[in-house]
């Protein structure tokens, strides 16, 4: 299986006119300039990235990947390896924070199944079956995934990418459920930002402080040997060794749409992390994805840095599935009504502020 187009070539830009074009329209609402902070910002940029004046977000896909992780052999999660598939069920049948949200929403929920350790159930309403295998390999002793596993992951985001393009989606969400992840994505974020994991490493699960420390241990004896491999920062290279389906595949949703024109509203940490990994493979990317929160993993801010992030909220949140993406819709929602409907000091006859 071969890498989709959206990995190896850059998307496309988006229109500046349409930004300038509702930056005017900001200028002359009924409010003086700047009143309203970042929804204004943030509805200039949707109406940017979306290529209108008044931009909308009645269309909104959550994708949830989930995949189990070989490092879990290291004990390093407080959780056993079947609860990724149990949540898989979880999330089918409603019970999830996800699932409670994206009904709240009125958005499109689905689950791709990228390989669990346990069994899941066949035929579960939501879930698409794309399992690449039951988990990627213990990194702290090979690649985590192979180039062909790597492939198929990259490609399963695409898909993703695709379904939403196919529904007219207005933003995407990619969320995430691993037993293990925050490992696996911590040890990527070390990786391309050189990064030392006493400091990235968190509790992911709920592990105590001696649970994080061994954590971060594990993934320093991984880097060290991954160094031999003369990876550099390559981000298929750092893939690779470091692994994650579910982060792999959100990885090819996140550059699948943005080569589709659709803006990405992305979630916490391990969201996150994929993100620096597209952005690192396509710098190209960076101008369609918007950030949601800011994870109470310590190692989260350390990637909003790099990405020169500023999210919208800051909750304390650390759930994951694309959560902490959810809650931030309504905001983006009241962002776009504010910006389309408010009158403008003409329609209302206001006077505008005296020229000093």
């Amino acid at each position: 299986m071969s890498f989709p187009s959206s990995w190896t070539t850059p998307p496309r830009q988006p229109e500046a006119r349409f930004f300038e074009l509702a930056a005017q329209r900001q200028s002359v609402l009924t409010k003086p300039a700047g009143s309203l902070g970042r929804l204004e910002t943030v509805a200039v940029q949707l109406a940017g990235l979306q290529g209108t004046e008044k931009p909308g977000l009645d269309q909104v896909q959550i994708s949830v990947f989930a995949g189990d992780h070989g490092i879990c052999e290291e004990g390093i999660s407080a959780y056993p390896q079947a609860v990724t598939a149990q949540m898989i069920a979880n999330f089918a049948h409603g019970g999830a924070a996800i699932s409670v949200l994206a009904r709240s929403l009125d958005a499109e929920l689905e689950v791709v199944n990228l390989g669990t350790v346990s069994d899941v159930a066949p035929d579960l309403p939501g879930v698409i079956d794309a399992r690449i295998a039951p988990c990627t390999r213990n990194f702290s002793a090979t690649d985590a995934m192979s180039t062909q596993q790597v492939s198929e992951a990259l490609n399963h985001g695409d898909s993703a990418a695709q379904r939403a393009a196919d529904k007219g989606c207005q933003l995407f969400i990619g969320g995430e459920m691993g037993i293990g992840n925050t490992t696996s994505a911590t040890a990527i974020a070390c990786s391309l930002m050189n990064k030392n994991p006493m400091k990235l490493a968190g509790p992911g699960t709920g592990m105590d402080v001696a649970g994080v420390r061994h954590k971060a241990e594990v993934i320093i004896s991984a880097l060290q040997r991954h160094d031999n491999d003369d990876k550099g920062e390559d981000a298929m290279a750092v893939l690779k060794a470091f692994g994650g389906f579910e982060i792999a595949a959100l990885a090819g949703a996140i550059a699948g749409c943005a080569a589709r024109s659709i803006p990405v509203l992305i979630d916490g940490y391990i969201v996150s992390v994929a993100a620096l990994i597209a952005v690192s493979q396509q710098p190209d990317i960076r101008p369609w994805l918007l950030f949601a929160h800011r994870s109470a993993e310590p190692g989260h801010q350390a990637v909003l840095d790099a990405l020169s992030a500023e999210p919208l909220l800051d909750l304390g949140m650390r759930l994951g599935e694309g959560s902490g993406a959810a809650v931030a819709v309504p905001l983006l929602r009241l962002a776009c009504n504010l910006h389309n409907d408010m009158a403008s000091f003409a329609d209302a006859g206001v006077s505008k502020k005296e020229e000093q």
